[in-house]
């Protein structure tokens, strides 16, 4: 007898960008915005978020089969899952990467067969440039971008506020903070401790304005940081979140070094990133945005967390463990 093999597993994981464009769409159109406020029916939802009649009933029932969207006696609601962090109006809207996503990375990925020949990145960024310097020129796509990073790392930030032993120390600062999500959840979570955001200018205000709608502003200070050419200033803890990435490996050694020599003795780095798992066969979004960073950098890639405890060793850091954090991140710390 002939063994029966299903290939319709293969056939949605390469048809999988319709599924994701089918979602991003529906974050751009506003979909779970308009529904948080209501149950309505298609023809409802339809004109408040201006789209054709055509094949409104498809792409909601779409959202159905998905699993982000309801519907019952023809009325289409949010699952719970979506109206928490899907809607724009609500703290915990996570869709700021998925915005990006949409308007950038989707149409960047296109090209992933270009950057695995070549081995150079395929967005809209000069040879020349980093993103960072590329967004800075330009304060509104540094918003959107600081966003989208506070909508990748919120659970993260949450998790890590509550993982880690934050009530042994008084002081910490976030390197590369972008719209300040950790420092945020941090601060909130821990009121015995001061902290400090550190990043390009161009971020401060929009750091500002975030810290401010959470209350926490007495506690958290922006500082202009360039973390090729400044020192870090000394706390008591730093943290590194998805940024040790997108650099090639001297650099991801040299950040590790400057935050060791910044510490005082006792003092703690903390990095947390998509890290691939150690065995390098289930992380799967850790290598996805292994892949992102290859189109985005010229030499960023992400890694394992045994890779990252060994780069803590060899600065000189002592206790070093790592830890499952929440989702595809991991987080690695070190005692100086």
């Amino acid at each position: 007898m002939t063994q029966e093999f299903d290939h319709n597993a293969i056939v949605r994981l390469g048809m999988a960008y319709a599924e994701s464009k089918t979602l991003l769409s529906a974050v751009e159109l506003g979909v779970f915005t308009a529904l948080a406020r209501e149950p309505l029916d298609w023809q409802t939802l339809r004109e408040r978020i201006g789209i054709h009649p055509r094949a409104a009933r498809d792409f909601f029932d779409a959202l159905v089969a998905l699993r982000v969207l309801q519907r019952e006696d023809g009325r289409y609601s949010n699952t719970r899952e979506a109206d928490l962090f899907l809607d724009k109006t609500k703290k915990s809207y996570i869709g700021g990467m998925l915005e990006m996503s949409n308007a950038r990375l989707y149409g960047i990925w296109g090209s992933l067969t270009e950057a695995l020949r070549t081995g150079e990145p395929q967005n809209e960024i000069g040879a020349r440039e980093d993103i960072f310097t590329w967004l800075s020129k330009t304060p509104e796509k540094y918003r959107e971008f600081t966003q989208a990073m506070t909508g990748l790392s919120l659970p993260s930030a949450r998790a890590l506020a509550a993982k880690f032993p934050w009530g042994r120390y008084k002081t910490f600062a976030d390197v590369g903070t972008a719209q300040g999500g950790l420092p945020v959840q941090v601060a909130l979570a821990h009121p015995q401790l001061t902290g400090i955001g550190l990043d390009l200018s161009p971020v401060q205000p929009v750091f500002e304005d975030y810290v401010r709608e959470h209350g926490v502003a007495d506690r958290l200070r922006f500082q202009v940081f360039d973390l090729f050419k400044d020192p870090i200033p000394r706390v008591d803890v730093i943290t590194m979140g998805h940024i040790l990435h997108g650099w090639k490996l001297a650099d991801k050694r040299g950040f590790i070094k400057k935050a060791y020599d910044a510490l005082p003795k006792g003092g703690v780095l903390i990095v947390y990133d998509a890290m691939i798992d150690d065995e390098r066969r289930e992380n799967v979004a850790g290598f996805m945005m292994s892949l992102t960073i290859l189109l985005e950098t010229p030499e960023g890639f992400d890694y394992t967390s045994a890779d990252c405890a060994g780069w803590f060793r060899e600065q000189g850091f002592r206790e070093v463990r790592a830890e499952k954090l929440i989702g595809s991140d991991s987080f690695v710390v070190g005692v100086k």
